[in-house]
């Protein structure tokens, strides 16, 4: 059984239907969402029919949850928030209503998935480092927990201490626990615009990150022509 796992569509269809494209060709059956389907790109809605036509699991991510409701946007910048705003008025009633009852933690056959963290998911905490990554474990009951919401693929590793860096394909060993970032299909932010996404072989017990060229000056003038910050188009281009 292989998995596509992904993270961070952020309304990008450009960057989406490539990484589906590519997890076919993988032979991929089944996919499950970590969140974040909507906010920072121009196409929401066309991200969140897919989502919901292919029936993969998925976990709420920060921006799916400013965006279904109509609360004030504390916390973001203004660029974040101005997307947010945009975003809830692209949104039907039903689309923003299925992002409201979504779970913040999933367990997917034998793994877990969530958008921040274990030990506070609705915190929306970023895990960065080891320290960060630490927190989690306790309260990660399975082998494997992938997590995205930094946009920076990264694999924690806990046996008799917590280690962590960056990965391309690695196998899972037993009696050992794995906090894995897969990236963002959406929005890249560790320096290669590339659309980043995980296959994940649950026979084999592979995790392989795949990075996907898209055509980013697309989905930069469908942000432009939406009139949102033109920060939200530029940055595409650079993975930042």
């Amino acid at each position: 059984m292989k998995f596509a796992i992904i993270a961070d569509i952020h309304g990008n269809l450009e960057a989406f239907r490539v990484v589906l494209n590519d997890a076919q060709k993988q032979r991929c059956t089944h996919y499950a969402c970590i969140g974040d389907v909507v906010g920072y790109g121009a196409n929401p809605a066309e991200c969140l029919a897919l989502v919901r036509k292919m029936g993969m699991p998925c976990v709420k991510g920060n921006h799916d949850e400013y965006c279904s409701i109509d609360e004030q946007t504390e916390g973001f910048n203004p660029a974040a928030a101005e997307a947010v705003q945009w975003t809830r008025k692209q949104l039907s009633e039903d689309g923003r209503q299925w992002l409201r009852d979504l779970k913040y933690v999933r367990m997917v056959k034998n793994f877990t998935i969530v958008h921040a963290t274990l030990d506070g998911p609705q915190r929306w905490g970023y895990v960065f480092d080891k320290l960060a990554a630490a927190a989690s474990f306790p309260y990660q009951n399975t082998p494997v927990c992938f997590f995205g919401h930094t946009h920076v693929p990264v694999a924690f590793i806990r046996d008799s201490m917590v280690r962590g860096g960056t990965y391309s394909k690695f196998k899972i060993e037993a009696g050992k626990k794995y906090f894995i970032n897969v990236g963002a299909v959406g929005q890249p932010r560790d320096g290669n615009p590339k659309a980043a996404y995980v296959v994940y072989d649950t026979v084999e017990g592979t995790i392989e990150l795949r990075r996907l060229e898209y055509d980013i000056a697309a989905a930069q003038k469908k942000i432009r022509d939406a009139g949102l910050p033109e920060r939200l188009a530029e940055r595409l281009a650079y993975g930042r």
